[in-house]
Parts: C-alpha cells; structure tokens; sequence
C-alpha cells in the first residue's frame, strides 16, 4: 500500500512522560535553598539560566542539572555547600535513570496510522538519554527514522522530510514552540497535544488563524483527525 502521509512525533510529553521529573527536582532544589531564595525567585532564576545556557549545554538533563547548580552558586553568592552540589548531581543521575512511562493511547494511535504513513521520532536533547527513553518505550519498531537533533527549526523539518515523497506531512507534539510552529513554517501540518505539565520554555501562542494548525486532546485522537484530512 503507497503511504500518502508522512507523521513525525515528538517523544518527551507527547509519547512519554518527562516534564513530571524535572518539576519534582525543581521542588526539591527549592527546599535546598529555601534559606536563600524565595521559591519563585529562585525558579525565575533557574529558568533564565537554562535559557542562557542552551546554546553551549543543549536540551536535556545535564544542561538542566548545570544550571541548577549555577543558580545555586549565584543565589548563594558562592557560599552554596559541597552537600549541595553534590545532591543536585545526585539528582540528575536519578533522572537519568527514571524509567519511561508511556502516556496513555500512543501506541494504539502509531499503530492505527502506521499502515498509511511512513511513522518518524524526531526529539531533541541528550543523545544518550533519548536513545535509552526510545529503548526502553518498546515503541522503536514502529519507526521508520528516528531523528535526535540538538533544536527543532523549520530549516530542520524541512531538511527531514524532504526525503519522504509523500503528498501529506505532519508534526504531532507537545510543545507548540518547538513542534507546531516551526513545522508550519516548514509548510508541514501541525498538530497539538497538550500536556498537563509544560516547561516554560516551550510555550508559544497558538497559532489559531494558520489552516494547517490542529489541536487534539490525546494522541488517541489523531487516527480520526487524519481520516479527516485525507
């Protein structure tokens, strides 16, 4: 059967949960230093850090652990203790390690697609990281390309799915920034999926009026949205 759809999907938050564990250390590292920073103060800290630190350190957890401990070397005026530092690496090697949980519907949704559309993973962040969350979600045979790059851009979609000669293109994703509106200016389809916790980075205005936009609210959704774009 000739696929008329290439889909890509988005992994953390839109196949698996991911944003969960960085918000339990963000509470933790705000008990940490509770004595030298009030909590919103210090997560508008953290935030400005990682902002400024993507482009040496990338996505993920090591860029994400570093900056906390830059916030807490900068919050504390360098007095942060040896203790401290060394349970935010702690930390970061448990995230490392937290076992992948799939969201529920997704591979029911890959599956019911699949037999008309060439399936891609394209995700961002830590190679290492994203290889193990991919081997662990038992999703990997479902894809025919998977794609780990350090940002998403429209030159980088459009880079990707050149290769596929199909008459439909979509992106399906969690983040509007990164998976929804960069697709569209790849002259893609982009479709949303929220998820109940978002990193601030990552949130855009919803790109209403643009008539390749869609918004759904699980991944279980998509089988019938694109019966009714074909």
């Amino acid at each position: 059967m000739q696929h008329t759809w290439t889909i890509a999907f988005d992994a953390d938050d839109t196949l698996w949960h991911n944003e969960r564990g960085f918000r339990m250390t963000q509470d933790r590292f705000a008990e940490m230093l509770s004595d030298w920073a009030e909590p919103t103060d210090l997560m508008a800290r953290l935030l400005a850090a990682e902002k400024r630190n993507l482009a040496t350190y990338g996505f993920g957890v090591k860029g994400f652990v570093l900056s906390m401990v830059e916030t807490a070397i900068d919050v504390t005026n360098h007095q942060v203790s040896n203790d401290v530092i060394a349970e935010l690496l702690s930390m970061g090697r448990a995230m490392l390690a937290d076992p992948v949980e799939l969201l529920e519907g997704v591979q029911d949704a890959i599956e019911a697609v699949k037999p008309f559309a060439d399936i891609l993973l394209i995700t961002k962040g830590d190679l290492l990281d994203q290889e193990r969350k991919l081997a662990q979600s038992g999703l990997g045979p479902l894809f025919d390309r998977v794609e780990i790059v350090s940002d998403k851009t429209a030159d980088i979609y459009a880079h990707i799915f050149a290769s596929h000669d199909t008459p439909h293109q979509m992106m399906v994703g969690n983040s509007l920034r990164s998976d929804v509106i960069p697709a569209l200016e790849a002259g893609l389809w982009g479709v949303h999926v929220p998820h109940e916790l978002t990193w601030e980075y990552e949130k855009a205005e919803a790109p209403m009026p643009h008539r390749h936009f869609r918004q759904i609210s699980a991944l279980s959704q998509l089988p019938d949205l694109i019966t009714g774009l074909s």
